[in-house]
């Protein structure tokens, strides 16, 4: 009798890690975007507990209420991890994804805490509750926008490095020009200093804790505070010109192989279960 039942139990167990597959990494049936909106409603109000957390008259006055949600938050994201886990065709790949390391990463402070003892280590436990805040980052796997922004942002990636690459250059020559003409008299006392006056001028961000005095030392500072907007400016530009170009592509269906979940065009992984996407 046992044996006949084994089956049924077996087929019963296998059809409700498949429905519990398709709730929590699909996105087209109504269960699955309702499970989406409640995760994205508990994320949101966890990261705002974080951050009322931080200020200290109400963290003194709220300590317990403040334990009992944090506790919460924690072992729902907690059971969701394990859902992910148990119910993906390919856990070691889902565990060691950028999203599986993103809510293991909002899990583990709340955990750890409570075993990091002495006054010398109040530092290390804030730090490590304060990764709390990575929960923010489970936002983006519900958006398209944020997908969009990620590849334009790794398509113009070698471009941005090299354009780093010359602003850096142009901050070292300018502050050495600078220390030469200004001296350190007038603030600029080192290299260092004078490359420091050069980031601040040309990011227009202006602190006036070193300022030329020269007239030569103030027409510099002029070209470079212009200058600034047009450095500012370009990676704009070139991120533009990827976003434009990915939504022209983005029409084509990019399905995963092992799950049929819809993916940004060039995509490498899926984004809902890890699985390797085909070229």
């Amino acid at each position: 009798m046992g044996s006949v039942h084994q089956p049924y139990l077996f087929y019963i167990f296998m059809a409700m890690k498949k429905k519990l597959y398709k709730i929590i990494f699909g996105t087209t049936e109504q269960n699955a975007r309702s499970f989406d909106v409640v995760l994205l409603i508990l994320i949101l109000l966890s990261v705002f507990i974080v951050m009322f957390e931080s200020v200290p008259e109400w963290s003194e006055r709220f300590k317990l209420e403040l334990f009992y949600l944090e506790w919460f938050f924690t072992i729902v994201f907690t059971i969701e991890y394990i859902l992910r886990i148990w119910v993906s065709p390919k856990p070691l790949k889902y565990i060691t994804s950028w999203w599986g390391i993103i809510d293991l990463i909002s899990i583990i402070p709340t955990f750890i805490s409570p075993f990091i003892s002495g006054t010398s280590s109040l530092r290390v436990v804030r730090a490590a509750r304060l990764l709390r805040i990575f929960r923010i980052l489970k936002l983006s796997r519900f958006t398209a926008e944020s997908q969009a922004l990620a590849h334009s942002l790794k398509a113009s990636y070698y471009k941005i490095t090299i354009f780093l690459f010359f602003v850096i250059m142009m901050m070292v020559m300018a502050g050495t020009l600078m220390y030469v003409i200004e001296g350190g008299d007038n603030g600029f006392t080192s290299i260092p200093a004078s490359i420091y006056w050069a980031i601040v001028t040309t990011t227009t961000v202006g602190y006036g804790d070193v300022v030329p005095s020269t007239d030569f030392g103030k027409m510099i500072s002029s070209m470079m505070m212009i200058l600034g907007y047009a450095i500012i400016a370009v990676p704009t530009g070139i991120i533009s010109v990827e976003m434009s170009q990915y939504k022209d592509d983005g029409e084509k269906d990019n399905l995963c192989d092992n799950c049929e979940a819809d993916n940004p065009f060039g995509s490498i992984y899926c984004n809902q279960c890890g699985n390797e996407m085909m070229s």
